[in-house]
């Protein structure tokens, strides 16, 4: 993938769609922010320790209402944040114009921008120079290591959210071309567990519903892969009333997907009986043309991964008859032998090209570990190695106690007897 950046925004302060969209904006993000305490806890700690004075921020994130308390909490901590959307309809154009007129937050996002946008606002925050960078997808880092090489000797770490992004950069790191410490967020319990497995569960079927209307229960939905953002799928679907079919390539996944109740086979087997297909897997063509070809006639195709590779989109725009909009995020394509295929939210992430994304509760933990990476940065500057780190498990348990405090959960603690008992080895069958 090559990014074809250029310096004409350099000295534009934003590019939103319409900051008389602000009002709407700021409601939205006052809303998910009381979804969100644990965020709200670890802000009110950097507000009181200026966590980051001096540092600049870049966030290459979805901009929506969640992702705006984030910037927000990061900046209260003494940061100069700016940001760009990690994805062409990801953007809530509302937030984005709220960012910039209510919170004083660069912001280079417009819902629906063309690829050439795209690069110009990644570089644009870029322009800023900063120290830290945060990735949904690994844009900013993949520039980084491109086409802005400059900027390199400013960075202290990059923390990147999604399984997409952790894939890149651990094949970049194993190739010996990673230039700078990477924190992988995504590989924290408290983000996949919940981010990546609920959140994409409720939030893909949200967008599939908004872009359809249609009635799932009775349905056959086939989901590729069956890592956590799938078996989120998987679960949502089947609790709906669906007949969930699951396809891997992994035989251990394959087993849990059987042994969980699901229905496994290959993706071209699975086009003989498929009404509703959505891949999640991180990787390329899943959903191949050759695939599509053999659905059914009103056979429905979804994207739920970061990029938008999953399904072959331009062999199909290749090898379409006609193509037609047919209601907001729904394209119909009509195949030369006469069958009709749609496309949901243009092939791209469908939670947030048709929906809102993730539901704030559960991205209040991820955004959480976004907080506390870069905050860990700060604190290690100069000691971490140019690899793909996690976060210590320490700062993983504090997160998840913070979400069950502010859920009212309380649990039990071990007796020293019982810790005692299981750091010892002499205590046993008597």
């Amino acid at each position: 993938m090559k990014l074809y950046l250029s310096r004409t925004m350099a000295k534009a302060h934003y590019d939103v769609k319409d900051l008389k969209l602000a009002s709407e904006g700021k409601l939205k993000i006052e809303w998910a922010g009381k979804q969100m305490p644990v965020l709200k806890k670890i802000q009110e700690r950097f507000v009181k320790e200026k966590t980051f004075k001096g540092m600049t921020i870049a966030a290459c994130l979805h901009i929506t209402s969640e992702t705006a308390n984030l910037l927000i909490a990061l900046k209260a901590g003494g940061a100069t944040v700016v940001a760009n959307a990690s994805n062409p309809l990801s953007t809530q154009d509302s937030v984005a114009a709220s960012l910039v007129k209510d919170f004083s937050i660069p912001t280079y996002a417009i819902k629906g921008e063309d690829n050439e946008t795209y690069f110009k606002h990644l570089n644009a925050v870029l322009d800023y120079k900063p120290h830290i960078t945060m990735d949904d997808g690994g844009d900013l880092i993949y520039a980084l290591h491109t086409d802005r090489k400059a900027e390199l000797k400013n960075i202290i770490g990059s923390s990147e959210e999604t399984t997409t992004g952790v894939i890149r950069l651990k094949a970049m790191e194993q190739e010996g071309a990673l230039q700078l410490p990477v924190i992988a967020v995504n590989d924290s319990d408290t983000k996949h567990l919940f981010d990546n497995r609920y959140g994409t569960g409720q939030s893909t079927i949200d967008g599939i519903l908004r872009a359809t209307n249609i009635l799932i229960a009775g349905k056959t939905f086939v989901v590729g892969g069956y890592g956590w953002c799938s078996r989120g799928i998987a679960m949502r679907a089947k609790g709906m009333g669906a007949n969930v079919v699951v396809t891997e390539i992994d035989p251990v996944r394959a087993l849990e997907a059987a042994m969980d109740g699901f229905q496994v086979m290959t993706m071209k087997d699975a086009t003989r009986v498929g009404d509703i297909f959505v891949s999640a897997t991180g990787d390329k063509h899943v959903i191949s043309l050759d695939i599509m070809k053999h659905m059914k006639d009103g056979a429905i195709v979804a994207n739920s991964g970061h990029f938008d590779v999953e399904i072959d989109m331009a062999g199909l725009e290749d090898l379409k008859k006609s193509k037609r909009r047919i209601r907001t995020s729904l394209d119909e394509y009509t195949l030369p032998n006469g069958k009709k295929l749609y496309v949901l939210g243009e092939g791209r992430l469908v939670n947030l090209a048709a929906a809102e994304g993730h539901p704030a509760e559960v991205m209040d933990m991820s955004f959480a570990n976004q907080a506390l990476a870069a905050e860990f940065f700060v604190q290690n500057k100069g000691k971490l190695e140019n690899k793909v780190h996690v976060l210590p498990r320490a700062l993983d348990v504090k997160v998840a106690q913070l979400k069950l405090d502010a859920m009212g959960i309380t649990i039990d603690k071990l007796t020293r007897e019982q810790a005692k008992y299981l750091s010892s080895w002499d205590e046993g069958t008597s």
